[in-house]
């Protein structure tokens, strides 16, 4: 989408459970069944349609024995598998149960043989899981997914698929791939990274009648353009292209010119006044055919004129000539942002990050960095996978470790400052993933740079923005397969001026 979006809190596991022992005098279990209930109705209009619950041992199943109740009360034909030993069921979840049974519902041991569902519910585990899923647990969950896709039917996960950590979005094992879920109080990080997204769906969030920011600080928030909206402002008709800035890129090694020319034309199309490029490739062509706009120099030269904004790193190499005009870049008092080779180098030279060391503590929050889960991985000295295991952890630990801003890119992108904060973004499309992607990110961010933006707004904005233009460009019948970098840039641009119309 390209509207204006509302950021919202988030919160980890360990601050929901301080939100419930602080409401723990409030029926929240019962709130929460009967707004499972309710979308489940929602999705599932047809009087008597057979609906499958599937309760979990916890208070999850507690959710939804008190859903099936309502279901049955509503006429729904409403078949309950019960995974656990009711005579182990927490409190609340076994009062659940005991007025499920007594209201004349059935916990059955098995699914129903030779059945066809109209709605899948998914009450296994919610957000208490700690080891992966495995034996009955991971055959339930692998038979609702199943039963859902042959019976083409909605799959709701009440709070959290089963299977998914909903303070990462790191998968334990197998899991539930809804269609929808409700999760309960608030929103949890891990719907909206990693594999939280493929595992959940449409998202809405049952607030339980709490206000859960007075209760407890939440632990980070999505991006929404409230964040930037005081940065949002039409421009003036007394200015120049003096006014907008001038941004560097430096890049372009031989054979990945294109890299640069596109973060340079992504910079050019969000406002930058002036754009520079210093190219590596001693066979460069003298100026971009497609954008003559932008102003191609060499490295050095490029170093030696007056910036607003710098971004390294797009097609920029690993050679020798490269990592010495890296060093010369983080000796220049301006914005930087550092994406690609400039995060390979950065990892693999000692002295490279000694020398950023210097720089970040003379002149901080001026840095940017923009990895992907395996730069990022680089950057820490560890696996991809341990990145994507936890994609906030690893954002906040490059940003203390670096001293700088840090987006780690990826399926719900992390945004992490060097004080703690950090925001997931959740718009862009699977369109993303494509070959020049991330030099258009670059070249956004950079265009916000040089316009004078403080750099933790523009990190947001161009973020939220380059997924915003990705979702537009779908909208209008591009992609996501094929969906090309290049496009990107015009439907950033025409988003851009919504916004500024809108005022965000």
């Amino acid at each position: 989408m390209t509207t204006a979006s509302r950021s919202q809190a988030l919160y980890r596991a360990a601050e929901l459970r301080l939100i419930e022992n602080a409401a723990a005098d409030q029926p929240l279990m019962q709130r929460a069944g009967l707004a499972a209930a309710d979308l489940a109705s929602s999705l599932c209009r047809q009087p008597g349609a057979p609906v499958l619950l599937l309760a979990g041992p916890g208070n999850n199943g507690g959710d939804a024995f008190v859903a099936a109740r309502h279901l049955r009360e509503r006429g729904l034909a409403v078949s309950l598998v019960f995974a656990g030993d009711a005579d182990r069921l927490p409190s609340d979840a076994a009062a659940a149960y005991r007025r499920f049974v007594n209201d004349g519902g059935v916990a059955l041991d098995d699914l129903p043989p030779d059945r066809r569902w109209s709605l899948i519910v998914d009450g296994l585990f919610g957000i208490g899981l700690q080891r992966p899923i495995a034996g009955r647990y991971g055959d339930l969950v692998a038979a609702a997914n199943r039963l859902a896709a042959r019976d083409r039917c909605p799959l709701l996960a009440l709070d959290c698929p089963s299977g998914l950590d909903a303070d990462t979005g790191a998968l334990r094992g197998p899991a539930i791939h809804a269609s929808h879920t409700l999760t309960f109080i608030a929103a949890k990080p891990g719907l909206f990274t990693g594999d939280g997204p493929d595992c959940c769906g449409i998202v809405s969030v049952a607030r339980l009648d709490l206000a859960a920011e007075r209760l407890a600080r939440p632990t980070a928030g999505t991006i929404g353009t409230e964040l930037f909206a005081d940065r949002l402002q039409p421009r003036r008709r007394n200015s120049h292209k003096g006014s907008y800035g001038d941004a560097g890129v430096l890049g372009g090694a031989d054979s990945m010119v294109g890299a640069a020319f596109l973060a340079g034309r992504a910079a050019l199309k969000l406002g930058s006044g002036r754009v520079y490029l210093g190219l590596l490739d001693a066979q460069a062509p003298a100026y971009d055919t497609l954008q003559p706009e932008l102003m191609l120099r060499q490295p050095e030269a490029l170093l030696a004129t007056p910036l607003s904004a710098l971004a390294c790193g797009p097609g920029l190499g690993t050679s020798g000539q490269a990592l010495a005009l890296l060093e010369r870049a983080f000796a220049l008092n301006v914005p930087l942002l550092l994406d690609a080779d400039a995060l390979n180098l950065l990892a693999r030279e000692q002295r490279l990050q000694e020398t950023l060391a210097r720089r970040t503590a003379q002149h901080p929050a001026t840095t940017l960095l923009t990895p992907h889960p395996s730069e990022a991985a680089r950057l820490l000295d560890c696996t991809t996978a341990q990145v994507q295991a936890d994609r906030a952890g690893a954002a906040l630990q490059l940003a203390a470790r670096y001293r700088a801003l840090v987006v780690v890119k990826g399926c719900g992108s992390i945004i992490a400052t060097t004080d703690g904060e950090w925001w997931i973004n959740t718009n862009g499309n699977p369109g993303l993933a494509t070959a020049g992607s991330g030099d258009v990110l670059s070249g956004l961010v950079l265009a916000l740079l040089a316009q004078g933006w403080p750099a933790h707004q523009a990190l947001l904005a161009g973020v939220h923005l380059h997924g915003a233009a990705a979702d537009g460009v779908v909208a209008e019948g591009c992609g996501p397969v094929g969906l090309t970098a290049g496009e990107l840039i015009d439907g950033a641009r025409r988003c851009f001026n919504r916004w500024l119309t809108d005022g965000g």
